[in-house]
């Protein structure tokens, strides 16, 4: 008897969270992770000056926090009790701007900004070199690789004394980041001079340039297939490259150039890559072992920059920077499920389990 009614109630539970789910989704509103804590997305918002918290489970905003200026690259600690927000006092000027025209550069508010998640607020802000755009934490949670975009280095932050340790010259205008799973090796995309820059982690020097397709942006790094991939932007493609001998491997082609804007890049595994497309508007579903775009969710909102998923993959996050929202799609359906207004311009999004 007993074990009838242990049946019965959880199925009776089962039934009412099965309930709550589907009135979750008829809301428009994404339903917690299955198994876990629910998330929370944290995103940079360049115009604002801030880092705003959102539950894409309730979709809204939870908390605001003032870091400085022009915040756009960001990154969570391995312990999640720290965010870094690269903050750069230099105008903004998107391609095609005559950069002689604009007001001189502050340095004074170039640096990365260190944000305690337990008080919500800004503790700290280390050196960074000029114009800080976007960087990678090692594995092992001791440096920051901060792209220095106005002077064309890299810099090495050393969180521990909060120092910046060591620069190296790249190409011109340098962005993406990435740090190879072994903290030997750092890449970083140069969007002016289309390649991508690999640089000796201990030493900061670099050990080859890879070419790219026009104006290449972010970097994804897939561990077990040993491969590296970059969007271009104005290539409307995905250079692929071994992470063995720095070659390229294959042009993935994504899409016309005149109107694809490949920026952002997201992947649970390596086997399927998420693209944000920029002006284009949509969310890009790649194969990198076939070579394709599969799928195309369209209308994810104004402009697609950083892109984040959920822990279980089935989400993707955008931050859609001339909407001030971010979108909550649901990759399983390609719907966007929801977009949550969080203003200004939302240039970066990670994505973490509340802890």
């Amino acid at each position: 008897m007993r074990r009838k009614t242990r049946v019965d109630t959880g199925s009776r539970v089962a039934a009412a969270a099965a309930l709550l789910a589907a009135t979750l989704l008829s809301s428009g509103v994404a339903a917690a992770p299955a198994g876990g804590a629910p998330e929370r997305l944290y995103v940079s918002d360049e115009t604002g000056g801030d880092v705003v918290i959102v539950d894409p489970q309730r979709g809204s905003v939870v908390a605001r926090i003032a870091v400085g200026k022009r915040p756009r690259g960001i990154q969570l600690s391995a312990d999640h009790q720290r965010l870094y927000v690269a903050l750069s006092g230099s105008p903004i000027a998107g391609p095609n701007v005559d950069e002689s025209k604009l007001p001189p550069p502050d340095r004074r508010y170039d640096g990365i900004g260190v944000v305690d998640l337990k008080l919500q607020k800004l503790v700290n802000t280390y050196p960074s070199g000029a114009d800080p755009e976007a960087f990678a934490l090692s594995h092992d949670g001791k440096v920051l690789y901060v792209s220095n975009e106005d002077v064309g280095k890299l810099s090495a932050v050393d969180l521990t004394r909060g120092t910046v340790r060591a620069t190296v010259a790249v190409g011109s205008e340098p962005e993406g980041v990435a740090v190879s799973h072994d903290d030997r090796i750092v890449y970083v995309t140069c969007e002016t001079s289309n390649s991508l820059y690999v640089i000796d982690a201990h030493t900061m020097h670099v050990l080859a340039q890879i070419p790219t397709e026009k104006r290449p942006r972010a970097i994804f790094l897939a561990s077990q297939s040993h491969r590296g991939y970059v969007t271009d932007e104005f290539g409307a493609a995905l250079t692929v490259f071994s992470t063995d001998d720095y070659q390229v491997v294959q042009t993935i082609a994504l899409g016309d150039p005149k109107l694809v804007r490949p920026m952002g890049i997201a992947s649970p595994d390596g086997r399927r890559l998420y693209v944000t497309t920029g002006r284009f508007g949509a969310l890009l579903e790649v194969d990198p072992g076939a070579g394709r775009v599969l799928r195309t969710i369209e209308d994810v909102g104004k402009r697609p920059w950083g892109v984040a998923l959920s822990r279980d993959g089935e989400k993707a996050y955008t931050a859609n920077g001339p909407s001030g929202d971010v979108s909550v799609i649901d990759l399983q359906s390609g719907r966007v499920e929801t977009r949550i207004a969080v203003g200004g311009s939302p240039w970066g999004v990670v994505a973490a389990a509340v802890r």
